[in-house]
């Protein structure tokens, strides 16, 4: 058996968890997510934790086994906590602006500023002069893959450093042609 799909998911107070047929619904004090769980996967509701079994030990099946556990976890954390994703901008004169509830302007030294839209459901503060830009929204895999359009407007450059990043990324900075010498 999967480690992962092994665990059960402690349910916290104020969750509730719907199961119809193979619609899961979670809802929260911050939202509410709904999501399919693929076929031969099966999860119902014991002494307030989520348990996860699988049907067969194919080789497809067992693989969507964790992956269920995982995305079960993460809404249910979602829903309940929320998640946050902080990036920042790392140059002169670059930094972001919003624009508005759900669009950001982004001024990275290209000769025309870059509108963002931010997708339903996330949320961004911008701080520090607009250098930080924090992210917060419910569903993990909608901010993770936010987060990630936002970094490829200006991915951190190898020499310098300059660009947007997570707050978290560590960079190693090549040496430039002076310091390759030496």
């Amino acid at each position: 058996m999967s480690r992962i799909g092994r665990k059960p998911i402690t349910v916290p107070g104020g969750v509730k968890i719907n199961f119809k047929n193979s619609l899961v619904e979670v809802e929260g004090g911050k939202g509410k997510l709904s999501w399919d769980i693929p076929d031969g996967i099966s999860a119902k509701l014991e002494d307030e934790k989520i348990v996860v079994d699988r049907k067969n030990d194919e080789k497809r099946i067992k693989a969507l086994h964790g992956l269920t556990r995982s995305i079960l976890s993460n809404m249910v954390t979602g829903v309940s906590d929320g998640f946050t994703r902080t990036l920042e901008i790392v140059g002169v004169g670059y930094r972001a602006e919003p624009v508005g509830k759900d669009a950001l302007k982004f001024h990275l030294g290209y000769s025309n500023p870059v509108e963002f839209s931010l997708p339903g459901g996330i949320s961004a503060q911008v701080e520090e002069r607009g250098t930080r830009v924090i992210l917060q929204g419910i569903d993990k895999q909608v901010l993770g893959q936010t987060a990630a359009r936002m970094r490829e407007l200006r991915p951190p450059d190898s020499y310098k450093g300059k660009g947007v990043r997570y707050s978290d990324e560590k960079l190693k900075l090549k040496p430039g042609k002076a310091g390759a010498k030496a």
